[in-house]
């Protein structure tokens, strides 16, 4: 019989950590690979589950990866020294954020981008969709009005910079906490700032909208990304029937303190 030294024991086990961790790693739903550029797209589990879904995204996410692919080929023709220890490093993620009465689901998509720069960039968006429907939709359904510069849109650029402004408290970062910052919150669906329904602890209902901000949008890159959330009580006068029918509850605890 022969026995394992400790060494050796020591070896399996750095390499089934190593296998494990491989094993592990999620596969990506669309790929593209070349000297200019590694890009990739992934898809949560829940997401996959959606087909129509599913389909949606990946559509967006390969015309996503082109465009960068073939921006990504045109820089390396016209200066290749900034290629030389590889291309760029491109990936999106789409993830499921929030889920109200089993028709409205929330898509947060995250961008990584490094092109070589100072430093890698991070993008975030949203999406709203209607599973009823097939189709991504906006908030407009849940509100009386929502015109540029109306009182809805007032109201909710309010909340959603007093939130800001509570968040950079939190994070002691309240010197950049100034109107300077918060210009590209404007009072408009296009401008206020990617939304999604925010989870409720009642269920099948949304405790308000998250407002979402990548580094550069509200305040210095070093600070990061930013989440204002505003209490669907706030915007209680602004809603329809619909609005009042999918609105509900609180925040859960530790939702503004979760990766969102």
């Amino acid at each position: 019989m022969k026995f394992m030294t400790g060494l050796s024991v020591a070896l399996a086990l750095d390499a089934t950590c190593v296998f494990s961790a491989l094993a592990a790693d999620p596969k990506p739903d669309a790929v593209v690979k070349t000297k200019s550029i590694d890009a990739r797209i992934f898809l949560d589990d829940r997401i996959k589950a959606d087909a129509a879904l599913a389909a949606d995204c990946l559509t967006e996410g390969r015309k996503w990866l082109d465009k960068n692919a073939a921006e990504a080929a045109a820089a390396r023709k016209e200066d290749p020294q900034f290629f030389k220890h590889g291309g760029w490093d491109f990936e999106r993620k789409y993830a499921i954020r929030s889920v109200v009465g089993d028709r409205y689901v929330s898509v947060l998509r995250n961008d990584y981008m490094d092109t070589h720069g100072a430093h890698p960039n991070s993008d975030v968006n949203t999406i709203l969709w209607d599973k009823s429907e097939s189709k991504r939709i906006s908030i407009r359904p849940f509100f009386t009005e929502t015109a540029d510069n109306g009182a809805t849109m007032k109201a909710m650029v309010k909340a959603v910079i007093a939130s800001l402004r509570a968040e950079k408290k939190k994070r002691d970062t309240s010197e950049t906490a100034t109107d300077e910052w918060f210009k590209s919150v404007e009072p408009s669906l296009l401008k206020i700032g990617a939304v999604t329904l925010a989870p409720s602890t009642e269920a099948g209902k949304s405790s308000g909208l998250t407002f979402h901000y990548p580094p550069y949008a509200v305040g210095p890159y070093a600070e990061g990304e930013y989440v204002a959330f505003v209490p669907w009580e706030t915007l209680k006068t602004y809603l329809t029937a619909e609005g009042m029918r999918i609105f509900g509850g609180a925040r859960p605890k530790g939702d503004a303190e979760e990766p969102q």
